[in-house]
């Protein structure tokens, strides 16, 4: 899927080498957490960023500002990895980075509306041409907004507009990120779902986000399929329960922030599952 290509304000050159020191740089829709002595380019970003596997690596997290995002934010970067937190509202994304310490050397916060193409097209040029590269991406973001009605009388615009980012949102960001990884014959994309979407265990309640998470394992699998040849696996996740964030609004939902399976996923072998639903790094059913 092609990119449009954004205003003159994204193209300043993000400064990323192998030894980080930690600044409070922003630009348009960005707030940069790190920055090294030169610009790789987009060729450069492709190879030579620090001295291992990890630290070459870029992985993406959308939802990244707090609750499982940032857990799994804060293990990425743990783990060597330079991080770019996805989220919403910059404002956050700048709170949740001075909760990282000195992790936010490696982490970038970029603003993202995972049901906006432009956003999401923002979003994969600038990774094309700031960093060159995307190794793992991890859909966390997602909305919760049923109230107690069930199938047979679910207002329909609540389950558009729950497919709309649960869905469709992480539909639109694997297409666009799928060229990147495509590129270096490399990637793992890692959808958090809930086993509320195993088909294996479907009840009543939440009817519009069941059918989403659902709808997220089907996508789950068929993207596992068309992106094998690729050097690309892609598993979905439940992570646990869901708690609804009621602070302001009924819309954002707030897994237990274990970041585990999640993490175990998005950094597997290049033998590792392709295409499973998993929960404590087991498989679980559909």
């Amino acid at each position: 899927m092609g990119t449009s290509r954004p205003s003159a304000g994204d193209d300043a050159p993000l400064q990323w080498a192998q030894c980080f020191c930690r600044v409070t740089a922003h630009q348009n829709g960005a707030i940069l957490g790190v920055a090294g002595d030169s610009d790789p380019g987009p060729s450069a970003a492709q190879g030579v960023v620090g001295a291992t596997a990890a630290e070459n690596r870029v992985a993406v997290v959308t939802g990244g500002n707090r609750g499982l995002g940032l857990a799994l934010v804060r293990a990425l970067a743990k783990r060597g990895m330079r991080v770019v937190m996805a989220t919403r509202s910059l404002d956050r994304g700048r709170a949740a980075l001075d909760l990282l310490g000195d992790l936010a050397d490696r982490v970038a916060a970029r603003e993202l509306d995972v049901t906006d193409q432009d956003s999401v097209a923002r979003l994969a040029w600038w990774l094309d041409r700031q960093l060159g590269r995307c190794d793992a991406l991890i859909n966390n973001a997602a909305v919760l907004i049923d109230d107690e009605r069930g199938s047979a009388d679910v207002d329909l615009d609540v389950v558009r507009r729950t497919l709309e980012t649960n869905l469709l949102g992480t539909w639109r960001l694997a297409q666009a990120i799928a060229p990147l990884m495509r590129r270096q014959h490399y990637g793992r994309i890692v959808n958090i779902s809930s086993e509320l979407g195993s088909l294996h265990s479907m009840g009543p309640g939440l009817p519009a986000y069941r059918v989403s998470q659902a709808a997220i394992n089907a996508l789950t699998r068929m993207l596992a399929g068309d992106l094998a040849d690729d050097g690309i696996l892609v598993n979905a996740c439940c992570p646990g329960p869901p708690e609804v964030n009621i602070a302001g609004s009924r819309d954002v939902v707030e897994f237990t922030p274990s970041a585990d399976t999640a993490v175990w996923l998005a950094t597997l072998q290049d033998d590792g599952p392709n295409g499973g639903f998993f929960r404590d790094g087991k498989a679980v059913e559909w």
